[in-house]
């Protein structure tokens, strides 16, 4: 949907709102042409239904509206007497139209200054329910989301069963581009697999400030750019068209950002010609080769010893050769002064191996997971040349992010030597928005944008903050699976994590024991 549709959309809703409410405006003593003058009408809703006017800000923001507008509905009718349940019914399967009858078919007087407490017990739990849902779905899009980690790509930096409080304002929340959405979910209604949304209906791309940029190093969670499956972790090898905002929310380091020259060279990243340099607590992770010697080797009692928790991708017995998929710095020097272990060498693949799954996925550069590039991060505003060798590299971006998703008709083909963008000819491209470079920190147990390429700032969904519970899924008992030094831990930040959980339960405890002290004084 462009701005103009749009702005076609709230025209019509306006028209739709005067035409189902002149004459109650009138009833409640107001005049008829202030039901038709946009955000000024639902003011003077709000003071005839006897609501407050912050209300306002609610019925414009998306998702939250859906939730706001049935209230609406219902208040409006009981403001002129329509209180039973069946009005209420009426009123919401309905969608408000409910109101045209009584606005013309009616002539219910207007109550002024009612109770808007509920009548009865459960209509209070329900009221308080709906404005939990509110208060939630709130912070929920616009300033927090949980999220847990799902895979092991950013081992040891990140761990399986960490659950995240991941900040939307650090970058700037994104306004859902799926309006019409069940609230605080994804892409699938939890324990059914149906779709949560409406994709007919997506409003244009709309990003709020943010008070930082993304740099070099963080940890991002974003929309997997390339996704098609039904949700996370679907193997059936269907495809689904889905918007940005409900596609699969990956997370990653960001080793590349807007202006840089990347590249990989036997498993190190090179950024501008330089070794990337990674922050304290990042453990970058390779497969390691290790050669054993005399009888008393056995590395699968190493295992548990030295960190190793992907076990072993596989060995040589005969020749005491064994290969782990994934050990950090650390632990290798570790493993290395080990009297029964001979060498260790990084299982790295050798430049000019190609592999066909590796990006731009052409079939045509000799790249692989070890061996990569160069490549240059695309910067806004920015342009580059269009030609045969970087036409691959590009593509993809110019045809699927800057154009159908932003509603543009931009098809790439190449004659020759030749780039035509539909039909015709072009030698450059200026960047319409910023784009990212995306590793795991498990580098040879993470798919990044070595087999993707690039993600878009548009498919950034915000910042992780803070660690405030993780569990071990190879150990038994709840007690026994919690991570307890992890525990209300932040993600980024220099030296060994500080758990700040004993805090937590100190300010709990004086909270509770205020609360206690406070009722005893008032009840005496």
């Amino acid at each position: 949907m462009t701005f103009t549709q749009l702005l076609i959309l709230i025209l019509a809703v306006q028209v739709i709102h005067f035409l189902g409410t002149w004459k109650l405006y009138k009833r409640a003593g107001r005049q008829a042409w202030e039901a038709a003058i946009p955000v000024y009408n639902a003011i003077v809703l709000m003071r005839i239904i006897n609501r407050p006017w912050w209300w306002v800000f609610l019925l414009f923001i998306p998702v939250i509206n859906l939730i706001m507008f049935p209230v609406i509905w219902v208040e409006t009718a009981r403001s002129f007497g329509k209180n039973s349940t069946v009005d209420t019914i009426l009123s919401i399967v309905t969608l408000g139209f409910y109101n045209y009858y009584i606005n013309y078919l009616t002539t219910d007087k207007f109550i002024g200054n009612r109770s808007i407490k509920a009548k009865t017990k459960a209509g209070e739990t329900v009221s308080a329910l709906l404005f939990a849902i509110v208060a939630a779905t709130l912070v929920h899009t616009y300033v927090m989301q949980p999220f847990t980690i799902p895979t092991s790509s950013l081992e040891k930096s990140l761990l399986v069963g960490d659950f995240l409080f991941v900040s939307k304002f650090h970058y700037g929340a994104r306004v859902p581009q799926t309006p019409i959405a069940l609230p605080m979910v994804h892409d699938s209604i939890p324990g059914t697999g149906v779709k949560s949304y409406w994709s007919d209906l997506q409003l244009p791309e709309m990003r709020m400030p943010g008070f930082q940029d993304i740099e070099r190093n963080d940890i991002v969670v974003f929309n997997w750019p390339v996704d098609t499956i039904r949700m996370f972790g679907d193997r059936s090898g269907k495809h689904y068209y889905k918007p940005i905002d409900k596609k699969s929310n990956y997370v990653k380091r960001a080793v590349g950002v807007p202006g840089d020259s990347l590249s990989i060279v036997d498993a190190q990243v090179m950024i501008n010609s330089q070794p990337l340099e990674f922050p304290e607590r990042a453990e970058p992770q390779l497969s390691y080769i290790v050669q054993g010697k005399g009888q008393g080797f056995n590395m699968r009692s190493l295992i548990e010893i030295y960190g190793i928790t992907d076990g072993l991708a596989w060995y040589d017995k005969e020749n005491r050769q064994y290969m782990i998929p994934a050990i950090t710095e650390k632990n290798l020097k570790k493993l290395k002064s080990h009297p029964n272990v001979e060498w260790t060498k990084p299982y790295i693949k050798p430049k000019g191996e190609k592999s066909n799954s590796i990006f731009p996925n052409n079939q045509k550069v000799d790249w692989n997971r070890d061996n990569f590039g160069p490549i240059y991060i695309p910067e806004k505003g920015k342009t580059v040349a269009l030609n045969k060798e970087s036409f691959s590299l590009y593509r993809r971006i110019i045809e699927v992010y800057e154009g159908s998703e932003m509603n543009v008709q931009q098809n790439l083909s190449l004659n020759d030597d030749q780039v035509l963008m539909n039909g015709r000819p072009i030698d450059s491209y200026t960047f319409k928005q910023d784009y990212y470079f995306m590793l795991g920190d498990n580098r040879h147990n993470s798919e990044d944008s070595r087999y993707w390429g690039y993600v878009p700032m548009n498919h950034v969904v915000g910042k992780p903050v803070f660690i405030w519970m993780s569990l071990d899924n190879h150990s038994s008992g709840l007690i026994e699976r919690i991570r307890w030094e992890r525990l209300f831990t932040t993600v980024a930040g220099e030296g060994e994590r500080v758990s700040y959980f004993q805090y937590f339960l100190i300010v709990l405890v004086l909270w509770f024991g205020f609360r206690y002290f406070s009722k005893r004084r008032k009840s005496k």
